[in-house]
């Protein structure tokens, strides 16, 4: 391969990185629930896979590559620091008017907050899954676990969600009436 064809795909290679970062940094933060730390994640996962680029087999599988160097460094991270972090708020841009932004920030809060308490792996499982629509298998391959361990992780993370975000919606059954028999 000719130095020109290297540039160019080197080029093309950074664009990629480059394109792929906001999409690092809302996995990195949904698993962290810090913004440096998660900046810092998607920065350590861009070097590590700018710097071992040439390993990369299949280009298609790039997305699932990066995220499967995120999900080692974050692995690492947890291993040094094996601490609790808070969820800072967010705030949610209005399309229409003040009621629908509060209403969005509410609904944000309470999910980021009901994210939040899952263990750690339907946590990534739910955010790779849901937020950003991955496969099953992509999710697999990303973790490192087995496409079970996905379906049943996923399957328990969306019940403890139904059941910590829905509390207020259910609708109390009312209480048995006495009856007095003679």
């Amino acid at each position: 391969m000719g130095i020109r064809q290297l540039l160019c795909r080197s080029r093309e290679f950074k664009k990629t990185l480059e394109a792929s970062r906001p999409r690092l940094y809302r996995i990195a933060y949904a698993w962290t629930h810090n913004a440096a730390l998660a900046d810092d994640l998607v920065q350590e996962t861009l070097t590590k896979a700018w710097q071992k680029h040439d390993q990369l087999r299949d280009p298609k599988a790039e997305e699932a590559w990066l995220f499967s160097i995120m999900t080692n460094c974050f692995r690492d991270h947890h291993r040094r620091e094996r601490e609790a972090e808070d969820i800072d708020e967010m705030d949610i841009p209005c399309d229409h008017c003040l009621e629908t932004e509060h209403m969005r920030s509410e609904l944000a809060v309470r999910v980021r907050a009901a994210i939040a308490r899952l263990p750690q792996g339907q946590r990534q499982v739910v955010t790779l899954v849901d937020l950003e629509g991955f496969s099953y298998n992509e999710v697999s391959s990303i973790l490192g676990i087995p496409g079970g361990t996905v379906m049943s992780r996923l399957c328990r993370a969306r019940a403890a969600l139904k059941a910590l975000l829905l509390p207020e919606m259910a609708i109390a059954a009312p209480a048995p009436r006495m009856r007095r028999i003679k």
